[in-house]
């Protein structure tokens, strides 16, 4: 029985509208921008420093810079947590901690931020990638991006930096079709592809109700 889902998503892709879909007609918790929220309200910083680190990766002479000053803090009396920056390697530890609430308690959907690593283990867990067409992609891109922006560079940087996250934080390709329960493409509408997950739950639920 499914009891979450998490839907990884090509940049472009209709991902969001879908996990949106499936959420308000499970009548589930949709865990994408709330998530964010949710990471600033328990981190203590405010929404708009959460977002800038979201699904992001510190550079590395961040990075390399990070043990340095854990290092200086220690130095100088100071205990690593208090000294500890907020940045794009706190926020990811914050939205797997959100994240594994969420699951726990159940009846939710979740956007990105690794949850299809983070909860791979979990088998109550549906994880489902969607993908779509280039052209698709840009068309719906340009729909909301700004008059000037390179559209098609856009895309490519999201995805970079979607790979490069589950990469640096968990060690995953971002698109190995192992990390999926399916791999869906929203080439015949988002409402269609929110339809084939939510039958999917459904189904599993119907199943799970017959073998007790």
């Amino acid at each position: 029985m499914f009891r979450v889902v998490t839907v990884s998503r090509e940049f472009g892709s209709g991902g969001g509208m879908i996990a949106r879909s499936i959420a308000e007609k499970l009548g589930w918790d949709l865990l994408d921008r709330a998530l964010i929220a949710e990471i600033a309200r328990v981190a203590q910083v405010p929404p708009e420093t959460a977002v800038r680190y979201d699904e992001h990766v510190d550079s590395w002479w961040h990075r390399f810079s990070r043990g340095g000053l854990r290092s200086a803090a220690i130095v100088a009396g100071v205990s690593p947590g208090d000294a500890q920056l907020f940045d794009a390697e706190t926020m990811a530890a914050f939205a797997q901690r959100v994240m594994m609430k969420a699951a726990a308690k159940g009846a939710c959907v979740i956007v990105g931020r690794g949850a299809q690593c983070a909860l791979q283990d979990h088998e109550d867990v549906l994880h489902v990638f969607i993908y779509a067409p280039w052209a698709e992609r840009i068309e719906r891109v340009r729909a909301r991006a700004e008059a000037l922006e390179d559209v098609e560079r856009l895309i490519e940087v999201a995805d970079q930096e979607r790979a490069s996250y589950i990469q640096t934080y968990y060690g995953c390709d971002w698109k190995d079709p192992h990390l999926y329960s399916m791999m869906l493409s929203s080439k015949g509408g988002t409402e269609k592809a929110a339809s084939i997950i939510i039958n999917t739950v459904l189904e599993e639920t119907a199943v799970h109700a017959d073998a007790r």
